[in-house]
């Protein structure tokens, strides 16, 4: 009797979860369609109303005005323009899920009819243009949508949502002003911290997920490098800096193509390079500007430690004494790589595909862009954390890029936005999911 008695129940099981399963993927759908339209409005308005680094002054006021109608109980300013929402509905995980809200000095050139036309204040007091360029307004409104629907599914799940809307992730000061401030002393410390952020290379609605460092770290770097100046028609009275800058920029392309193991990503730029005032004058001091990608610490380390010995050689080189040695100077802000905790990712997954079937939740490469909520994870608490790419691109326009090549625009293009419906829906299902089987787990 008992053997008969085990496989029924076992089918009886897994058949009320696969009806329960499905039965949530419908509310979650039937929530999203009631919300999408109100939630559009909500978008255009973020879209033609952008505000820069560290001034997002009406944009935090309009996040805490919709987390207020929620429910939600919401600290205000902490730690400039940041808010922290919470949300608590009874015993179990608490999850913090996080929306960034500034915009870029960005001149838009969408051709919308909700295109943004504003000139803006910026934190050094100058008017520049602004534009969400970076998917910021969507970030905001799939928080939103998702925050709402899971409101919505009170019944559905046990825990504390935390809430956050972060000031300046584009100058990597946000998270770490919201940290510093006490994020994780004044409020539950989560259990889980996730993520979007917009992609411009993958369809509308789809996912891409890594399960590991998703995002590279960054890190600016100034070298000064000194010479003796003098009279361009007498170069051999000079000890020349523009040569000696032209020697190491030239030098520090062997750090990534010969000193990084080729199986560790890294990328160093010498994005500027200023020196002299005049035609036959050779200068004291040459300026370069440089750009650091990684993936892992030690990557970083050596890397600094490169330049420095690199520089330091080429000047000995040119006979210059210990006082007119190169300076390479880290300058302050550094952002930490996202480094994703595989298995909330692996569990996130296996949710995502079921609110958005195999075939649109995709595994992408990692990618050195920077993003400022791999600070999340590296406090003393340990929080995993997971960021999510949330596709945005027009389906005809992917298809057309595929097929034929036609470039997208990307982030931070004058002419980039992501298709709002598809995005919307697909992220606040795949987000409302996640949450509801993270808490329930």
């Amino acid at each position: 009797m008992k053997k008969i008695f085990l496989p029924f129940f076992l089918c009886f099981f897994y058949s009320f979860i696969i009806v329960a399963q499905d039965n949530l993927k419908s509310q979650i759908e039937s929530i999203i369609k009631s919300i999408e339209d109100e939630y559009y409005e909500t978008y255009k308005y973020l879209h033609i109303h952008p505000e820069l680094s560290l001034m997002e002054f009406e944009t935090s006021a309009k996040m805490a005005e919709h987390l207020k109608d929620m429910g939600f109980s919401v600290s205000r300013n902490f730690s400039g323009n940041s808010l922290v929402g919470v949300l608590e509905n009874g015993k179990g995980p608490v999850i913090m899920l996080r929306t960034d809200m500034d915009a870029l000095p960005i001149r838009e050139e969408t051709g919308l009819p909700y295109a943004s036309r504003m000139v803006k204040e910026n934190a050094d007091g100058n008017m520049v243009p602004a534009m969400h360029a970076c998917g910021h307004d969507m970030h905001m409104t799939v928080w939103l949508g998702t925050l709402k629907t899971l409101v919505q599914l009170k019944q559905q799940w046990s825990g504390t949502i935390i809430a956050i809307a972060q000031q300046a992730e584009e100058i990597s000061a946000g998270a770490n002003r919201l940290i510093e401030a006490g994020l994780f002393r004044e409020f539950p410390v989560p259990d889980y911290a996730l993520a979007y952020h917009v992609n411009a290379e993958l369809p509308a609605g789809s996912i891409g997920y890594y399960p590991g460092p998703i995002f590279g770290g960054v890190s600016s770097v100034d070298i000064h490098v000194y010479g003796y100046g003098g009279h361009g028609a007498m170069p051999h009275t000079t000890i020349d800096p523009v040569v000696l800058a032209s020697r190491i920029v030239m030098a520090i392309q062997t750090l990534v193509s010969r000193e990084i193991e080729p199986f560790q990503p890294a990328v160093v730029t010498v994005g500027s390079i200023h020196g002299g005032s005049k035609h036959n004058v050779i200068p004291d001091r040459v300026d370069l500007q440089l750009t650091v990608r990684f993936f892992e610490d030690k990557i970083y380390e050596q890397i600094i430690e490169g330049l420095k010995r690199i520089t330091r050689g080429i000047a000995l080189s040119a006979g210059l004494p210990e006082n007119r040695m190169p300076e390479v100077i880290t300058l302050e802000g550094l952002t930490p790589p996202v480094a994703n905790d595989a298995g909330l990712v692996n569990t996130a997954v296996l949710s995502m595909e079921k609110m958005l079937g195999r075939d649109n939740i995709n595994k992408v490469n990692p990618n050195t862009v920077g993003e400022d909520f791999g600070r999340y994870g590296r406090t003393a608490e340990q929080v995993p954390i997971a960021l999510f790419w949330l596709g945005g691109v027009q389906h005809e326009k992917y298809a057309d890029h595929i097929e034929n090549g036609t470039p997208l625009p990307g982030l931070h293009n004058a002419a980039f936005c992501p298709d709002f419906y598809p995005t919307f829906r697909g992220g606040v299902a795949a987000m409302a999911g996640t949450m509801i089987d993270l808490f329930n787990e």
